[in-house]
């Protein structure tokens, strides 16, 4: 098939404008992690190292870096990948709504999470540990189990 000067400049300039667009999602992405990093009192830089932004990543969230191993195995990566962003949005005190919109949109929802208003509110892991209190508590003030709560106790560590 042959293109005239005229539908070879108009392609070039598809492609360009489609570059263009690509690079700067690049860089909102790029920028709104710099900010989820920073907000959780980590280097922004560590957002654009490979391997070592899944650390620090997993640093923010409370998991061990053994996870590292489990995120880079094809197939089970998707799993530890979508557990992770639960974790993160948990540790921003945000929803699994906000969860969905991190795997589903991220153009949109790593920016808000990054340039928003959300606090790092520190590990989800930890927070999930410590029991249902103060903001974590399910139930409000309006506990039905009482004062007998047994998921209002903190963990014990077992006595060697």
């Amino acid at each position: 098939m042959d293109y005239t000067s005229e539908q070879s400049a108009g392609i070039a300039a598809i492609g360009a404008v489609g570059g263009i667009i690509y690079l700067a999602l690049i860089v909102l992405i790029i920028a709104s992690l710099w900010k989820v990093f920073t907000k959780a009192g980590k280097p922004g830089w560590a957002s654009l190292i490979p391997i070592y932004n899944i650390i620090v990543l997993l640093e923010i969230i409370g998991k061990p870096t053994i996870w590292i191993l489990w995120m880079l195995i094809p197939c089970v990566n998707i799993y530890f990948g979508i557990w992770a962003m639960n974790l993160l949005s948990k540790s921003f005190g945000k929803s699994e709504g906000f969860t969905a919109g991190l795997i589903l949109l991220p153009i949109v929802f790593y920016p808000i999470l990054g340039f928003g208003d959300a606090r790092y509110l520190g590990p989800a892991a930890a927070e999930a540990q410590q029991g249902f209190n103060g903001t974590n508590n399910p139930f409000g003030t309006n506990n039905p189990f009482g004062t007998n709560d047994p998921f209002n106790k903190p963990p014990t560590t077992p006595q060697a």
